[in-house]
């Protein structure tokens, strides 16, 4: 059985470090195709690793990447203080349908909540229209003779024998993980309370996830959904981190083991055990803090967060240097991007969109005889067909080393050999049936894979209401570097700014993620009359139910801030917008700057007011947050001075805005400093990355030894 070990009763420091703890950090990044490491030390050490994913046992490749990381800086793993891991485990689980035998237990009457969704088409001319198969299938879905009514008043007390022993024959069937998900639960628990008292009585082997700690929210199809994600994925999820401990202590490892949530936040072993859905995007999330906590450093908080890895390309805005965050996602899509077509998970998280395709995203044929790049990845198994292990069609990252972008004995700072005539057989292929040139499929590759990202990054940002022209971006990922100068190009955008860990700056973002924990309750209330006396008895249940959680792992209340939130809209309206809660008691005052806020921002979005309409509140959320974990990226050698030539030589590489194929200056990253201005075409590589400029593209280093490159205007 899984177990938290013991840190709650160590002194902290106030900066979210315990006393006595090592000053060594490392961050975790599990990826669909590599998985990255960060190591950060005192007097802004810096170390940084990248190996491949091992798809069927992810924590072995993430083992012993991280005993190359530490063995490259002369440490142990007995000599790191924290751990922040990101794991792709539970979308993982989601998308391929690998989690828990799950059996979900709904009011009588509603069996087919699951089944019947929303009832709505994401795509009202597709005549072939998929939606996904429900997480539990109504075979396994049970009812029970329970009703609460919509203020919480019980109608109909559960039977809990009868009960019992249909859950009995579920588990004689299989079933061990199991979900409640009871109408009203949310406003009040006590028939879940219970059925799941009998239930851990009687089978306590068996993972139970019930919605009102889950998801104590208003609407009835989301809530079950998220509570059964929850339940199908909580045993694989406590497995892991079993193991996950089991072969960190083996190694010596004595320190603090966190997790990244996919809300920005860090969390607990213990809730990633009870609470492993909101640790869906829990990757992604990295990305956006290391853009916010890079836009405080460089003086520029409006960015856009552009991480493009192996699998997947991701946007995120920050805007006065905070991403963000949204209380609901989709996992499992039919259609990787139609909104709409996978299943929605209540939980918080990171405001990302996908954009597009990573480096081994497959491009292909269509039956209409038209290009297409992805959405179907190599992954990290077979991998690109450069890879040389056994990949035949044509990627991304493949068309990359064609344009010569990429050098093929330089990859991964030259740990691995890129096989050249593997690539040029795929895209031959791929243009023999395309009637193309190898050399135009390469290119026509690449520009549309560029051409999708940034339109998709314009219509994210303009349906916020914001012109992607006075933000910068941030590029980072394996990939993201490569391609970026092109979509801020194609976007409008003006500046690039290329962090020096790019390759890897999801899992530095780890390390700056606090400790928190995001918590909701629906409790409907119109601003005119309402009972703020209710509103704010159920503000402070909220923080007496998740203020323990920061406990347990150390923090004392004194340490952590609150930030509360409401979710409005006009009475009659269906969509909410998040407003933030003034300071204090709540009551009437309040009320009006709540009233007022959420018409500056109803106009924001919208541009305009419904003056004769009386707004509400839909959910009211609490955020707790611990001490922001400092991290010191300045050093002597972030932007050397030393007067050294950066450049390593010269490469043909494809600029169609430079006439074609140009021999192009290659510069080493390690080298660039303070005094370097390059002017494009040109390339610039580090182990982890490669950073490809256009044709008068302009770069320079700043204090930090991040590249800021100035975009040409197409």
């Amino acid at each position: 059985m899984w177990n938290e070990r013991e840190d709650c009763g160590m002194e902290r420091d106030g900066t979210g470090t315990h006393i006595g703890e090592s000053p060594y950090v490392v961050g975790i990044d599990i990826g669909g195709t590599f998985t990255d490491f960060v190591l950060t030390g005192p007097n802004g050490r810096l170390e940084l690793h990248k190996c491949l994913t091992t798809p069927s046992n992810p924590a072995e490749g993430a083992l012993q990447g991280l005993r190359e990381l530490v063995d490259a800086a002369g440490l142990s793993v007995a000599d790191v203080g924290r751990i922040v891991h990101g794991t792709t485990l539970v979308t993982n689980a989601i998308i391929e349908r690998k989690g828990a035998d799950t059996a979900l237990l709904v009011t009588r009457g509603f069996r087919d909540v699951l089944e019947m969704g929303y009832e709505q088409r994401y795509d009202i001319y597709d005549l072939f229209l998929q939606f996904p198969d429900p997480i539990v299938p109504r075979s396994r879905t049970l009812e029970v003779g329970e009703r609460m009514d919509r203020d919480g008043h019980v109608l109909e007390a559960p039977d809990v024998d009868a009960t019992l022993n249909d859950v009995n024959r579920l588990v004689e069937d299989g079933v061990n993980a199991i979900a409640v998900s009871f109408l009203h639960a949310y406003r009040n628990p006590s028939n879940e309370i219970a059925i799941a008292d009998a239930i851990q009585k009687h089978h306590p082997e068996l993972a139970l996830s019930v919605s009102h700690e889950v998801v104590p929210e208003i609407r009835e199809y989301e809530r079950a959904n998220t509570t059964a994600c929850n339940a199908y994925v909580q045993p694989l999820m406590r497995r892991y981190l079993d193991d996950f401990q089991h072969a960190l202590a083996n190694e010596g490892f004595g320190g603090t083991l966190l997790l990244m949530q996919s809300s920005g936040g860090s969390a607990t072993v213990e809730t990633a055990a009870r609470f492993p859905i909101r640790f869906l995007e829990s990757g992604p999330a990295g990305g956006a803090l290391v853009t916010a906590f890079l836009g405080e450093s460089v003086g520029r908080p409006d960015l856009v967060a552009f991480d493009m890895g192996g699998t997947t390309a991701k946007a995120a805005l920050i805007r006065d240097g905070r991403p963000e965050i949204t209380p609901m996602m989709e996992a499992g899509r039919v259609h990787r991007f139609k909104s709409g077509s996978g299943l929605p998970v209540k939980a918080p998280v990171v405001d990302m969109i996908e954009i597009g395709s990573g480096g081994g995203s497959i491009a292909r044929v269509d039956a209409m005889g038209l290009m297409k790049v992805g959405p179907e990845s190599s992954g990290a198994e077979p991998g690109p067909a450069c890879y040389g292990q056994g990949g035949e069609k044509p990627t991304v990252t493949d068309a990359c080393v064609l344009l010569g972008y990429f050098d093929p004995d330089y990859f991964l700072g030259g740990s691995m050999r890129l096989d050249v005539d593997a690539a040029e057989k795929a895209f031959e292929r791929l243009g023999e049936r395309l009637g193309l040139s190898r050399d135009e499929a390469v290119w026509g590759v690449h520009r549309m894979v560029c051409e999708n990202m940034a339109q998709a990054t314009r219509v994210h940002l303009i349906e916020k209401g914001e012109d992607p022209r006075r933000f910068a971006m941030a590029a980072f990922g394996g990939a993201g570097p490569a391609h970026a100068a092109r979509v801020a190009r194609l976007l409008g955008a003006h500046e690039v700014i290329v962090p020096r860990m790019s390759g890897v700056a999801s899992a530095l973002g780890f390390q700056v993620a606090p400790l928190s924990f995001e918590i909701a309750q629906s409790l409907p209330t119109e601003i005119d009359g309402a009972d703020w006396s209710g509103v704010q008895d159920a503000m402070e249940q909220l923080e007496q139910d998740a203020l323990p959680l920061l406990q347990r792992a150390g923090l004392q209340p004194a340490e952590v801030r609150r930030e509360r939130w409401a979710e409005m809209r006009f009475v009659g309206q269906f969509h909410e917008l998040d407003v933030p809660v003034p300071d204090g008691e709540l009551g009437p005052e309040a009320g009006d700057v709540l009233a007022r806020r959420f018409a500056a921002a109803y106009e924001e979005r919208y541009h305009s007011v419904l003056e004769d309409y009386v707004p509400m509140v839909l959910n009211w959320r609490l955020r707790l947050v611990g001490p922001e974990p400092t991290l010191d990226l300045a050093s002597e050698d972030a932007a050397p001075t030393n007067g050294a030539s950066a450049a390593k030589g010269m490469r043909r590489a494809f600029f169609p805005e430079g006439g074609g194929w140009v021999d192009t200056t290659v510069y080493d990253r390690y080298q660039l400093g303070r005094e370097d201005r390059l002017v494009g075409p040109a390339i610039v590589e580090e182990r982890e990355s490669t950073t490809v400029l256009g044709v008068g593209d302009v770069l320079r280093i700043d204090d930090f030894g991040n590249m800021r490159i100035e975009v040409a205007t197409a």
